[in-house]
């Protein structure tokens, strides 16, 4: 059965960071890609990152040089710098089986498994 926990979410200041986590289990590391998206509250749910098995990873471009997706093993973490109000929302990570040599996927309708969210406010 897989799973996914997000943890790390809070209330930060304008330009401070904060790094979240989303924890996967029932998968072998090698089989997946992990997606991070955001929704905030009367909007859709949109792509953050996604990182593939080889770690080889993709940004949306509103946190491109600001966020940066990593994993180790069943662990996937998003470091998110000089955040702003606009990055306010409740974070999900999620995941699908995807081929190690492939980019992994920007398209929210691929994953499969989702967790169930880490809220982020950034607000002075």
């Amino acid at each position: 059965q897989v799973q996914l926990v997000e943890s790390g979410g809070g209330l930060v200041r304008p330009g401070e960071s904060l790094k979240v986590s989303c924890e996967v289990s029932g998968y072998a590391p090698e089989d997946y890609a992990i997606g991070w998206f955001r929704q905030a509250p009367g909007k859709e749910r949109e792509i953050v990152s996604c990182i593939n098995s080889d770690n080889s990873a993709q940004y949306a471009d509103a946190v491109k040089g600001r966020f940066t997706v990593s994993r180790e093993k069943h662990r996937v973490y998003l470091q998110m710098d000089s955040l702003k109000p606009a990055d306010t929302a409740t974070y999900y990570c999620a995941s699908v089986r995807w081929p190690v040599q492939s980019m992994c996927p920007l398209t929210k309708g691929l994953y499969i498994y989702w967790g169930q969210g880490t809220q982020v406010t950034v607000s002075s």
